[in-house]
């Protein structure tokens, strides 16, 4: 099932990849790209999705939305978006409906150099050189079969990594809520349920410290983001929902846990990344908005292959609704291998400006330059007719001095800063 939006028919009649998608993912440097992603993995059959378009057969697609998958983008369309974005593929097999042997020779087509009469099939299909996919997935939610425990017990020391999903719901599962409709009871709500995937993360790490202290089976979060009702007229199998500054905060948040628990956690994958759920792009037609989400993740890409610095906020205040309370600041800190140190912070409170100390420990900086990403309210969000509501700008509120960062936060904000 291809990332809705990137492959079109528009304009020339023929399917196709969007360039200006492709552009706009490759300046996020987006890692890897997780894919058949969801539910429907496990009812994708790889063979499908090769060959001639026009002699590949067609399926219902009855997990979302009762549509025809003509399977027009396959194993070499997607391979191709890969290497266009200049990403790297994580592959995900058929383990509910299909079996072991089809996931091992989907690995013989993509990776064998040449030989076998899958690796000349891959050749005549027209690609002779071997895919060499590294990352795959052995079903999609398929932790039914005994869990963290079972699998690292019985498993471990066959695996790189344990997949889980979190999704942050900010109501009820059975009525999710409005991704642009809600107060700040309800933004509240969401951001305790976003940062509980701290507590998820540290559970699962200790059964897997029991079994693998050495830590060297990963914790891959292969879904997590905002899951909200679907937009109204939207198709309801389809996913698509808006995203607002609250997005912004509850991936920022989320991302600095990652990072808090990297020893552990050394992969995730946002769901989804165009058009479905909580996306980095939204699409209309030719029309394409880049939503508050995109922004986070152009600013965490300083983060990438850095080294984690560990980073002790003072005194950074309390954001408090009703009687609950939780901490108005999160952070991260790394080290580039260029030695350029960059800071992110993100203030959860909405109504109050958050000065934060920080200590650069074993950290020599003068100078801080940064952007910010903010708006009007916690709910606003791009459209196709507002397309820039929410964007980054200049920041100026931060200081260096005597081994100490001050940062001036403004409410419901997210900023990224340069240290020099």
């Amino acid at each position: 099932m291809p990332p809705p939006g990137v492959w079109t028919n528009a304009a020339t009649g023929r399917w196709h990849l969007r360039d200006d998608l492709i552009d706009a993912l490759r300046r996020i440097k987006v890692p890897n790209v997780r894919w058949p992603g969801g539910c429907f993995a496990d009812y994708y059959h790889w063979r499908d999705g090769i060959g001639a378009p026009e002699r590949r057969p067609t399926m219902v697609n009855t997990l979302w939305g009762n549509v025809v998958e003509d399977n027009s983008f396959g194993t070499h369309e997607f391979l191709e978006l890969v290497r266009r974005m200049g990403t790297e593929a994580f592959v995900v097999g058929n383990m509910g409906t299909g079996t072991p042997r089809e996931m091992a020779e989907w690995w013989e087509y993509l990776n064998h150099p040449g030989g076998s009469s899958l690796a000349e099939e891959r050749v005549a299909n027209g690609h002779p050189a071997p895919y060499n996919v590294r990352r795959w997935g052995v079903g999609n939610e398929s932790w039914g079969c005994g869990g963290s425990m079972g699998i690292m017990r019985d498993a471990g020391r066959m695996i790189d990594g344990l997949d889980a999903h979190y999704y942050t719901v900010p109501i009820t599962w059975q009525r999710k809520g409005s991704a642009t409709q809600f107060d700040e009871r309800e933004y509240f709500v969401s951001l305790q349920h976003a940062l509980h995937i701290e507590d998820v993360i540290t559970r699962h790490s200790a059964i897997m410290d029991r079994y693998d202290p050495q830590k060297r089976v990963a914790l891959i979060v292969g879904e997590w983001g905002v899951w909200t009702d679907p937009e109204p007229g939207s198709k309801p199998g389809f996913l698509y929902q808006q995203n607002s500054l609250r997005d912004t905060l509850v991936a920022s948040t989320t991302l600095d846990i990652f990072n808090r628990h990297a020893d552990r956690v050394r992969g995730a994958n946002i769901a989804q990344m165009i058009n479905v759920l909580q996306a980095m792009i939204l699409t209309r037609g030719e029309q394409m908005i880049l939503t508050p989400t995109y922004h986070v993740f152009d600013f965490y890409t300083v983060h990438h292959d850095a080294v984690l610095l560990p980073l002790a906020l003072l005194d950074a205040g309390q954001y408090s609704v009703g009687g609950a309370s939780m901490p108005a600041v999160s952070a991260s800190a790394s080290r580039d291998g260029q030695g350029v140190i960059h800071v992110t912070m993100t203030n959860l409170d909405p109504n109050q400006s958050h000065t934060v100390d920080a200590e650069l420990r074993g950290a020599v900086a003068t100078r801080a330059t940064g952007r910010i990403l903010t708006a009007p309210a916690i709910n606003s969000y791009n459209t196709f007719e507002r397309p820039d509501v929410v964007h980054p700008m200049a920041f100026d509120g931060a200081r260096v001095s005597g081994g100490t960062l001050t940062v001036n936060l403004p409410p419901k904000s997210l900023v990224v800063l340069e240290l020099r």
